[in-house]
């Protein structure tokens, strides 16, 4: 099987010679698994030595689950450890979230156990930071792992893309082309390398029984199962929308706190991002409403319209081009811009307080440039970009998805 390079991984492994415990936190079936293949691979290669435990074995989550000293004892009896080590031990560890109590066992053999390098994974930031003690400050090194991005979709596809290039009009429609089956149907690594529809929508429909409405709505500790499916359903249909924690609550008829901790969890599990204002006052910033969007358009879309699409609609472009800025950049730069009045930005990047407008326009001729006039006015700048796929690019402010 044919292990592919994800982006983050060449960040992942700046870190491997370190003392830190490396954690990588994301949804199931985004490729935690097969990250930590590559990463061991890797280190094979180089004469490293290694070992894999897969916490979903009940052997091996007895074993951790009974301490340091029975599990060093284990790996010196299956030989991991020689007689007289020389250099590290890398032990990938995933699932690590069905340990009873892995903090004090990750902190022991931080601490204590140096020739293990440790290396972790879990399908849920809530179950892990649930379980994770403040012992661990300073010990772990956070990665969290995304469905694939447009350009890890074309690496697994195997098709040519060199960042930074103009491209010539028939390699432009095929990209324009495979970034609207992107849209479509989402990143999750098993969609992208499907090729019938008919699969994309089964494999897509069995991560929202199992991992949506089973292993989340266990953890929200979900009683009314229908009430919980049909806030799902509703968020789905809002994304890129103000959030309204009381006409949700009136909506699905769930009391506003119980919709907070679901809307909470839900964000935990990398389901969904609640996008905040961007404002130079931050006081005024906590008082406005966030923006919802879901990390996935193949996932959003099944919860929303329980099927796959033939063609894009806007508001799952929108989630598109959101889901392209959070995988290249840091979250927190990440924001949205409304006026009292009703001018709206769909995007603000601020990088080292250098604030970009950012629309998404599924057809560049619908742009409307008035709010970020009034925006650029304000901050006293002048650039902007608008990403679309249909229509005439007017100048270099207007780019494809792959440009941003």
């Amino acid at each position: 099987m044919t292990i592919f390079k994800r982006q983050i991984i060449q960040e992942i492994q700046t870190y491997l010679n370190d003392n830190s415990v490396i954690v990588l936190h994301g949804a199931r079936q985004v490729g935690k698994t097969s990250i930590l293949y590559y990463l061991r691979e890797t280190l094979t290669d180089k004469g490293e030595r290694s070992c894999y435990f897969d916490l979903e074995d009940s052997r091996y989550l007895k074993i951790l689950d009974s301490g340091v000293d029975p599990f060093v004892r284990y790996l010196t009896e299956h030989g991991f450890i020689p007689a007289n080590p020389v250099g590290r031990l890398y032990v990938f560890i995933d699932e690590v979230q069905y340990m009873a109590d892995p903090s004090p066992f990750l902190k022991l053999i931080a601490d204590h156990h140096r020739y293990l390098k440790l290396i972790v994974s879990g399908s849920s930031s809530f179950a892990i930071k649930d379980k994770f003690k403040d012992s661990l400050v300073g010990r772990t090194v956070n990665f969290e792992i995304f469905p694939l991005s447009f350009r890890e979709m074309l690496t697994f596809r195997q098709i040519h893309f060199e960042e930074g290039v103009e491209y010539t009009a028939p390699k432009t429609d095929e990209l324009l082309d495979l970034f609207r089956e992107y849209v479509l149907y989402g990143g999750y690594p098993g969609i992208v390398l499907t090729s019938e529809i008919e699969k994309k929508e089964k494999l897509l429909q069995q991560i929202v029984d199992t991992y949506v409405r089973k292993d989340i709505r266990d953890l929200a500790g979900v009683i009314d199962i229908d009430k919980y499916n049909k806030l799902l359903e509703t968020l789905a249909s809002q994304a890129g929308q103000l959030l309204n924690v009381a006409e949700l609550a009136n909506t699905t008829r769930i009391s506003a706190p119980t919709v907070e901790k679901y809307l909470f969890i839900l964000e935990s599990t990398y389901i969904i991002k609640l996008l905040r204002p961007f404002s130079n006052n931050i006081r005024s910033e906590l008082f406005k409403q966030p923006k919802v969007f879901f990390y996935d358009t193949g996932l959003m879309q099944i919860l929303w319209l329980k099927a796959m699409q033939k063609e894009i609609i806007g508001n799952v472009f929108e989630t598109a081009i959101f889901s392209e800025l959070i995988k290249k950049y840091p979250s927190d730069s990440i924001r949205y811009w409304r006026t009292k009045d009703k001018k709206e930005i769909d995007f603000i990047l601020n990088l080292h307080n250098l604030p970009l407008p950012i629309e998404a326009k599924l057809n560049f001729d619908k742009f409307k440039p008035a709010s970020i006039r009034y925006f650029n006015k304000e901050y006293n700048i002048e650039h902007y970009k608008v990403v679309g796929l249909r229509g005439t690019r007017k100048n270099e402010q207007f780019i494809y998805p792959w440009m941003l």
